[in-house]
């Protein structure tokens, strides 16, 4: 699978292109702003870009009301059909938003319903009784995604809703030369739906990436060989910005150690998941740290450690926008034009390492020095032993590599090869990395 050796980039198009809150029916080609960062993109080392909703919605995209059309207002269908070619010649695949569990109120077969009640032929794509009433006095009460009415929730076990989702996905794929979908709220849908898609995707694309958002939970019930290939790695992203915050790095070693450890018992081992500091649902990670000087280490790990490294739009300079009980939009802005900081020069730099040694891609976790602000693993896979450490506190510590005697070292954060001998002294807030002979 393509993606395995991936880095990816997410885009929330709606805000990152400055388009209005709410549809205002006005066909403005904004999404064409993405070309524009393609030399931006490919400079990080990216592979592929993750777009949030693109298809027309009422407000924020999660709330569809036509999947065969793109939001007027990113543009037209030739417009993104231009972005996704142009991204292609690059080289950077293009994976969108499955939005299959819900739908918006504007939605066709939805306004049916709504027109038609028990006479309607979309009565059964929706779990609806006509005997209650909705919040919006609609005269029949129906399902909401987690009490949210706006998003009306589809009956993914109804064949018609099942053929009308797929003749979409069909046409995104021969419209646009998609390479993949990430399903959004994948822990609601029902599993038999997964195992068609699966079947369906296989037979129409090969390699086509189905990608799961999972929040808690065992991620095998629904990443196998049987539905999807990946999903969201929720466990370690709290364990990423927590680790440091609590200055506990016993707590990401645990996951890690517990996922893709070389034990028989880790759980996902040979499983690859989306491994992320930030995305745009929660906090960015600049917004999220209690100290600055841990944000390159976190990435540093992030590209270290076994997963898919994902980077959410703005980050890779380390701009702020912390969650709002009433809004996401601080965490899905507008930004006119790409930046380059340090920060981005070292994520650059992680992410080439990263592709470089199959050790960072396919390799197991074994944890060699562990304590409340260092941690030195090893990722190893057929014979290659990379070594990466990390000193997370703000005096120096004397780390004792066994046999590791004399070694060429990285120091990630300087890009300075040292000569490593055995009880180095890790200076504060430093990352090392290393091939182990």
């Amino acid at each position: 699978m393509w993606a395995t050796n991936s880095v990816f980039y997410q885009i929330y198009p709606l805000g990152f292109c400055g388009a209005p809150k709410d549809n205002d029916g006005q066909s403005v080609p904004r999404i064409r702003k993405v070309v524009d960062w393609i030399p931006h993109i490919k400079k990080l080392n990216v592979d592929a870009i993750y777009f949030s909703p693109v298809f027309e919605s009422d407000r924020h995209g999660y709330d569809t009301i036509d999947y065969t059309k793109i939001d007027c207002r990113l543009g037209s269908n030739e417009d993104f059909a231009f972005v996704c070619k142009t991204l292609r010649e690059n080289g950077i695949r293009v994976v969108l938003d499955g939005v299959f569990n819900h739908v918006g109120r504007g939605f066709f077969a939805f306004r049916d319903v709504l027109q038609n009640r028990e006479q309607s032929v979309y009565k059964d794509w929706f779990h609806i009784s006509f005997e209650g009433n909705s919040c919006y006095n609609d005269g029949l009460w129906y399902e909401g995604w987690e009490g949210h009415f706006e998003l009306v929730k589809l009956n993914l076990e109804n064949p018609n809703v099942i053929e009308y989702l797929f003749a979409c996905i069909k046409g995104w794929i021969e419209e646009f030369q998609i390479d993949g979908l990430r399903l959004d709220v994948a822990y609601c849908l029902e599993e038999s739906f997964m195992r068609k898609l699966r079947q369906f995707c296989d037979s129409i694309k090969e390699d086509f990436l189905l990608l799961g958002e999972i929040l808690f939970g065992d991620y095998n019930r629904i990443v196998n060989d049987e539905m999807l290939h990946s999903c969201t790695n929720y466990e370690c992203y709290k364990g990423l910005y927590s680790s440091f915050n609590d200055l506990n790095l016993f707590e990401i070693s645990y996951s890690l150690n517990r996922q893709f450890g070389k034990e028989a018992s880790a759980i996902y081992k040979g499983k690859h998941l989306m491994s992320f500091a930030d995305n745009h649902d929660v906090s960015r990670v600049a917004s999220i740290l209690k100290e600055q000087k841990h944000l390159p280490l976190l990435y540093g790990l992030l590209f270290a450690m076994p997963g898919i490294p994902c980077i959410y739009y703005g980050s890779e300079w380390g701009i702020l926008g912390a969650k709002d009980k009433n809004s996401d939009d601080a965490l899905r802005p507008e930004i006119a034009a790409p930046d380059w900081n340090e920060l981005t020069t070292l994520i650059s730099s992680f992410a080439a390492l990263h592709k470089q040694y199959k050790s960072l891609i396919y390799g197991d976790y074994r944890s060699i020095v562990l304590t409340n602000r260092q941690l030195v693993f090893e990722r190893e896979f057929e014979g290659e032993r990379i070594w990466f450490a990390l000193n997370a506190d703000d005096n120096p510590y004397h780390a004792g590599f066994k046999g590791a005697d004399a070694v060429e070292a990285l120091d990630l954060l300087s890009g300075e090869h040292i000569s490593l001998q055995e009880g180095y002294l890790l200076p504060p807030y430093s990352l090392f990395f290393w091939k182990v002979s």
